[in-house]
């Protein structure tokens, strides 16, 4: 089957239903892609040419449209590939009108990361930059999302949700399966840092320990209460606040 013939749009999805009962600003749906969506957006990734991924120390990662302004957080006005918008957000995003009282109406700006077996990131805030609403698609393989307090720094903390063990320990846990979309937004998004751990497997899964396993898709996969990572891609879809015309942009340059 070929993408113009898929239509995986489920007419029950629903917000309340998705929403992780632990966590009042975070939402999870398990197939919210099909198997032939993912191939195709995968097969993008990887024809993609290699001067538009980023090496970073700890992983590698694609920006779209382009990269925001380090210096004031402005987006210049583009359209997103037309790839990461079929089927992504048209037709998924607008049926469960995720960014509908976003200000531009629509994600404007997407991180495609990638992260092999051993590989993450350190606990992080997105900041002002965006609209407080993140919405990330999983590919390729699955991967544990922890949560953190931004007033505990160091040390450890008390789990809500179990614990990854090994130095300051997440507050809540979240497995996010291949094909999954998570929407974290308003108090997630603010109150919490979030990052991966760099680790070959992600160990301590259970239903104590991760906020979602209600939701999971294969919870049964995840009974020994480990899994071996494989290399996962990752969609973070956000409206990024101040967006800047070309001709404007132009206009400034040219008065410095």
């Amino acid at each position: 089957m070929s993408l113009s013939e898929e239509n995986n749009l489920n007419p029950n999805w629903d917000l309340k239903a998705a929403r992780i009962k632990s966590l009042k600003d975070a939402f999870y749906i398990a197939d919210f892609i099909s198997e032939v969506e993912e191939d195709y957006l995968l097969q993008k990734i990887s024809s993609a040419p290699l001067p538009l991924w980023k090496s970073l120390s700890h992983r590698r990662l694609q920006t779209y449209p382009s990269p925001l302004s380090l210096s004031s957080n402005t987006l210049l006005a583009a359209p997103l590939p037309a790839w990461l918008t079929t089927p992504i957000v048209t037709p998924h995003f607008d049926a469960l009108g995720l960014f509908a009282e976003s200000p531009h109406k629509g994600p404007n700006h997407v991180l495609v990361n990638e992260y092999k077996p051993g590989q993450g990131i350190m606990p992080h805030e997105d900041g002002g930059a965006y609209y407080p609403l993140v919405a990330t698609v999983s590919l390729g393989a699955g991967i544990v999302l922890d949560l953190y307090d931004k007033e505990i720094r160091d040390g450890g903390d008390e789990d809500d949700c179990g614990g990854g063990g090994g130095g300051r320990r997440p507050k809540f846990r979240i497995l996010q399966e291949r094909r999954s979309l998570l929407v974290t937004r308003d108090r997630i998004y603010r109150d919490y840092l979030h990052g991966i751990e760099e680790r070959e497997r992600d160990e301590g899964l259970s239903a104590d320990s991760i906020c979602n396993w209600d939701l999971l898709r294969e919870p049964e996969r995840y009974q020994a209460g480990w899994y071996t990572r494989e290399t996962r891609i990752s969609l973070t879809y956000r409206d990024v606040l101040k967006v800047a015309k070309l001709g404007n942009t132009m206009k400034f340059l040219n008065k410095r």
